[in-house]
């Protein structure tokens, strides 16, 4: 698993704002951030995550006690010497709503 640098790095990447923690340290819960409108959650393996409701719960319940967004996971997959395969992952009405917008600016 890596580290929260790294995972802090990802949430960089993509643009998005790390999220202050909200009670078990100080400072910012380096894995989480806001790229609106989602609530993102990255999380960082070598070989696999397993997506479970106990994950998405929280993740859901955390989204919307940071402004009501969507919540979504980034995962990233590969060893350290590996080109990292980037996955995300969201509730299927956003998905939905992303197709309809694709649709509408390509066909």
């Amino acid at each position: 698993m890596a580290d929260k640098k790294s995972e802090a790095a990802e949430l960089k990447r993509i643009g998005a704002t790390p999220v202050k923690n909200s009670g078990r340290s100080r400072g910012v819960d380096k894995g989480d951030g806001l790229l609106d409108p989602f609530l993102v959650d990255v999380k960082e393996y070598n070989q696999s995550f397993s997506v479970s409701r106990d994950v998405w719960k929280k993740l859901s319940t955390d989204a919307v006690h940071n402004g009501r967004r969507q919540p979504m996971l980034v995962l990233v997959l590969g060893e350290e010497n590996q080109v990292p395969i980037r996955v995300w992952v969201m509730g299927e009405d956003m998905g939905m709503e992303m197709l309809d917008a694709w649709k509408e600016k390509y066909e």
